[in-house]
């Protein structure tokens, strides 16, 4: 049982800094201003790989992904107060949107790489 310190704070930091964001824009689109809190998206993301690392630790496979699927689904619901329905359209729809900003800069990078070679 090898737990890296070092690997989680990083996961962490670039898990907050990245997909803290993204989560906060579609939560505040979806139960409004008053319910999703920047601080509460940091809250969520935090708590989800801290404690989903704990968990990867311990379940593995279908079970492991069900399971931190479940974690997600709960921190979402109880930070942005909403119920599972929505926590689920919630997590698809940052999903979602932070699949698509990752494939336009891709893009825009590869355009710019390509105009070096």
């Amino acid at each position: 049982m090898v737990f890296n310190l070092i690997g989680l704070a990083v996961n962490i930091i670039v898990g907050v800094i990245v997909v803290s964001p993204v989560l906060w824009l579609v939560g505040r689109s979806m139960v409004g201003k008053e319910k999703a809190r920047f601080t509460d998206a940091v809250w969520i993301v935090a708590l989800g790989i801290i404690i989903g690392s704990i968990l990867g630790v311990f379940v593995h496979g279908l079970l492991g992904f069900v399971a931190s699927l479940i974690l997600w689904l709960a921190l979402i619901r109880h930070f942005f107060d909403t119920g599972w329905l929505k926590a689920l359209v919630i997590a698809v729809l940052a999903s979602v949107v932070f699949a698509t900003i990752t494939a336009v800069l891709a893009f825009i990078g590869v355009l710019v790489l390509s105009r070096f070679i």
